[in-house]
């Protein structure tokens, strides 16, 4: 679950520093055959933050692709992380370039690889307001996609594309998701993100979900604590921290209760029920609202929230998650689509 805000980043000139080395090849012999796998290059709003593309990572490798997620420096990648990046002047061929998002850093990538076929593809929810840079490259794209009708609409004005065609292709991480198996009594809390780093912004609403957890926990729930990537892991240690992702988490729970985000419908999917916490200072686009039974705004209605949560119908589910299943391999297909149509052209 991700909270987005457009904000320029503290390290404008190293971004463009990182940028000014790039040289795009094409990757093809003399005849045309192109003599390695399709590589796209992505570029989000959160430079360093691979966790939306990581399930990507099955489908590319079943058709032999290779994605490579573009980063300023590695400062903020982790040991072991799956998700292969590359500073944009190690990068010498590719066939593709997808923006997740119109922040500084997605813009800087598309200005300096102006020789790439460009694609928009939403992999974490932003907010129905255009983004200030996305008139920099919008003219370009060759295609844009979003998980789900409602995100599409978001999408578009997002990116000020003024009603293009967006393809709804689904939620990859809908792909392959765990059988509803709930535990007696056990709540999924879904984080957000307490404090912005170079990788992203921060969710106001922390301190009314972790007083939610409380009164959840005093009144006998078990609390699994599903943790954004970014999240400060000590604010939640009192409790049993899932050890594999939220979406895997939320098979063991009866319910769920957390900041409303980009993981909401796909915890929907699954067949659980929700409960958002809201703030004020939150803007949240209304179909991850659409995906809560509930949303509180006190701590002292979250048992009551929970205990009366239900799934939501098939109706609702399409147009916050989109299709559920094969999501990947319809996206790779329009990237396959755009990048084919920029070698002919």
């Amino acid at each position: 679950m991700t909270f987005h805000e457009d904000r320029g980043l503290s390290r404008r000139v190293l971004l463009t520093g990182a940028l000014s080395g790039v040289v795009v090849g094409g990757g093809a012999t003399a005849a045309g055959a192109v003599t390695r796998a399709p590589r796209v290059l992505i570029a989000t709003n959160e430079p360093w933050g691979t966790y939306h593309a990581a399930p990507l990572l099955p489908e590319a490798r079943r058709l032999g692709w290779e994605v490579v997620q573009l980063v300023p420096d590695r400062s903020g990648i982790k040991p072991g992380d799956p998700v292969p990046v590359a500073l944009p002047g190690e990068v010498d061929e590719a066939d593709l370039l997808v923006v997740t998002g119109a922040g500084d850093w997605p813009a800087e990538c598309a200005a300096r690889l102006r020789r790439l076929p460009l694609v928009a593809s939403s992999l974490a929810y932003q907010l129905p307001v255009e983004a200030p840079r996305a008139k920099e490259f919008r003219g370009r794209l060759r295609a844009i996609t979003a998980s789900s009708p409602a995100e599409a609409k978001v999408f578009d004005d997002y990116l000020g594309t003024g009603r293009r065609p967006i393809e709804v292709v689904g939620t990859p991480q809908t792909d392959d998701l765990p059988r509803h198996a709930p535990e007696a009594g056990t709540v999924l809390v879904l984080t957000s993100v307490t404090k912005a780093d170079g990788t992203g912004g921060a969710a106001p609403g922390t301190e009314l979900l972790l007083a939610a957890a409380e009164r959840l926990a005093a009144a006998g729930k078990h609390i699994l604590v599903g943790l954004h990537p970014r999240e400060d892991r000590s604010l939640w240690e009192r409790y049993e921290i899932s050890t594999v992702p939220s979406v895997q988490a939320s098979a063991r729970a009866e319910a769920a209760i957390g900041i409303p985000g980009t993981v909401f419908p796909v915890v929907a999917a699954v067949g659980v029920p929700l409960v958002g916490c809201t703030d004020p200072r939150l803007q949240i686009p209304a179909y991850l609202l659409s995906v809560c039974t509930h949303t509180i705004t006190a701590a002292d209605g979250a048992v009551a929230a929970v205990e009366t949560a239900e799934p939501v119908s098939r109706k609702v589910l399409y147009e916050a998650a989109g299709p559920v299943g094969g999501s990947a391999r319809r996206l790779f297909k329009v990237w396959r689509k755009a990048a084919r149509r920029a070698r002919v052209a």
